[in-house]
């Protein structure tokens, strides 16, 4: 059985739920990457905060990305999967909630990050296709 944890990208950078918005796009120019997890103070995951979240989320509506912290695009609960989930749970979550990156999750510590780019460069090309449409209905 192939787990999650074999696949995720491990120790993600998380953006504090009080750091700004530009921090947070800052953070993501510094690694290239289009999200990163919101944690509290408590180290926990509270949300997911995407290029595409500040963008068309705050920027677009006037919010100034030096004053916004990230916890205002925090919204619900964010869909995880368990590290020693089997890789077909995290699929199915990806493709049911219909996003890129699903945080990991281990003794409710956030503990990696598995995306469409590390399912494309282990599992087989149908099984990305797949993914990868549902995804982007």
């Amino acid at each position: 059985m192939t787990t999650t944890r074999d696949l995720m990208t491990p120790s993600p950078r998380c953006i504090g739920v009080n750091d700004s918005l530009r921090i947070a796009a800052s953070v993501m120019a510094d690694l290239d990457v289009g999200a990163l997890p919101i944690c509290g103070e408590d180290s926990k995951l509270k949300g997911m905060l995407t290029d595409r979240d500040i963008v068309v989320g705050a920027i677009a509506l006037g919010m100034d990305p030096e004053t916004t912290p990230a916890s205002a695009l925090a919204k619900g609960r964010p869909v995880t999967v368990d590290a020693d989930d089997d890789i077909r749970v995290a699929l199915d979550r990806m493709q049911e909630n219909q996003v890129r990156r699903l945080p990991v999750i281990a003794d409710c510590r956030l503990v990696g990050i598995v995306s469409q780019a590390d399912i494309a460069r282990s599992l087989s090309a149908a099984t990305t296709g797949k993914t990868v449409e549902s995804i982007s209905r």
